[in-house]
């Protein structure tokens, strides 16, 4: 049984994206196994992390019952690492969630992807690590010395007629990410469960953004799908996406992004500052990219909202971003060089808002499509053609454990440095919210559906 590889002072089961960072993902693979038992460690390319970790647990109660006290400290000391870019680090956090344990283990992120968002919030670094048994060691004895950190969880519904025709022809065979799958319904007063409406629902826990960021990101993603050894390390897939951020036209935006595709003229967004009271947003028209931000990392480190000035915090109720303060962060941009502003030591995007519960309605206007993205996943996504809609809704569900260094960028609204704010909190709100909904709004569905169908070449999923 698996509970066996566990008798040794090493609490750690290990996830491993076999075919993130080119090699280097098989090489850490072969590393893992060759300094842990081999049955901790699992290539995410053959073992379904949710059949694992629910192997794992079920053996654990039965030793428990059986009157093994070893097994409830191994139970609580549990730790997992997962390595590979975002969308994996995600896909092992909806996992976790949707398992519903008692007590979940927190979860450290070893950077093997483009970005590396979530390990950099976290203090794991965004460079892709050393694969020898050094580096390896080195990494282990920094999970066993890091602090648990709780982050906010986010739920997005989409709704929308299902497309008979048009220009989204989906890059087989994947055609929205692994983290957004159709479920049975929604509720029973939603004016959209109906026949001929699909409905998707997934989550994210560092952000989702849409327009020309998101775009590029699709570029770059079906370059790759198309020409995958071409992206075998870090660098070459970040200087190729700096050119696509060229080609495309994001330096460029005025002259080859038509306004039709701006924020404001693709969507009405409303937000929910307070529980109950949704408010129209105002979108500066300039406007051509909005990211709803969790964690203070983006686009490979960069820091979209910054900290706002005292006066901000007085005159727009503006603060710090916390991540675990049941609120989302809400940036635009307008182009390229407008994000160039975050390299400065002050820079941000426009600060458009902060909220627990962001919703995106889209009607029938100049473009037949735009772009979105969720952790570093893309995909190209149909707007209405006729008199239809089409609806995201984001919102707050619950919290997971993360592992984090001393001195990570991410902040935590309770940790007692934390300068106090006029912000107090959602989460009973939250909660109360969702009373009155089924249990499958309540869960990811990760348990159940983010795995990779068998067909899909795994080496495409960050």
């Amino acid at each position: 049984m698996i509970i066996e590889t566990f008798s040794s002072k090493l609490e750690d089961s290990v996830f491993i994206n076999s075919k993130s960072g080119g090699q280097l993902g098989s090489d850490l693979l072969i590393t893992y196994r060759g300094l842990l038992n081999k049955a901790q460690v699992f290539d995410l390319g053959e073992d379904a992390p949710d059949k694992v970790l629910h192997r794992l647990y079920c053996n654990f109660e039965t030793l428990k019952s059986n009157g093994d006290t070893l097994a409830s400290e191994i139970q609580r000391r549990l730790r997992i690492i997962v390595a590979g870019g975002d969308g994996t680090a995600s896909w092992l956090l909806g996992v976790v969630c949707d398992l519903k344990l008692a007590t979940p283990p927190p979860v450290a992120t070893v950077p093997l992807g483009t970005g590396n968002n979530l390990p950099y919030s976290f203090g794991w670094g965004k460079k892709n690590p050393g694969t020898d048994c050094h580096s390896v060691k080195s990494f282990l004895d920094q999970v066993m010395k890091a602090r648990e950190m709780k982050i906010d969880s986010w739920h997005i519904i989409m709704r929308m007629r299902a497309p008979e025709k048009g220009s989204c022809d989906p890059i087989a065979p994947l055609e929205l990410p692994h983290s957004l799958h159709a479920f049975r319904r929604v509720s029973d007063d939603d004016s959209l469960n109906m026949d001929g409406y699909d409905t998707y629902r997934g989550g994210f826990w560092n952000y989702f953004s849409m327009g020309m960021d998101a775009q590029v990101s699709y570029a770059f993603h079906s370059e790759r799908k198309l020409h995958p050894e071409k992206f075998k390390n870090q660098l070459v897939n970040q200087s190729t996406y700096a050119k696509l951020g060229c080609t495309q036209g994001w330096f460029c935006a005025s002259l080859f992004h038509p306004s039709s595709r701006n924020i404001s003229q693709l969507a009405k967004v409303k937000i929910m500052r307070k529980h109950g009271e949704w408010e129209e947003l105002h979108i500066p028209r300039s406007i051509r990219s909005i990211v709803c931000l969790n964690l203070p990392s983006f686009s490979g480190g960069l820091n979209p909202w910054g900290t706002p000035s005292r006066k901000k915090e007085l005159d727009r109720g503006l603060t710090a971003p916390f991540v675990d303060d049941g609120r989302l962060e809400v940036v635009g941009f307008r182009d390229a060089w407008h994000g160039l502003v975050l390299l400065a030591p002050k820079g941000h995007g426009t600060r458009l808002a902060q909220a627990h519960r962001i919703q995106f309605e889209f009607h029938k206007g100049g473009a037949d499509h735009t772009y979105m993205r969720i952790d570093g996943e893309p995909w190209k996504q149909p707007l209405p053609a006729d008199n239809d809609t089409v609806v995201v809704e984001i919102s707050h569900l619950g919290q997971v454990n993360m592992l984090a260094t001393e001195n990570c960028l991410s902040k935590s609204i309770h940790d007692p440095s934390t300068p106090s704010n006029s912000h107090d909190g959602n989460e009973d709100d939250e909660n109360s919210d969702d009373s009155d909904e089924s249990e499958e709004r309540r869960k990811f569905g990760a348990a159940e559906t983010f795995k990779f169908p068998e067909n899909v070449d795994f080496a495409h999923i960050s």
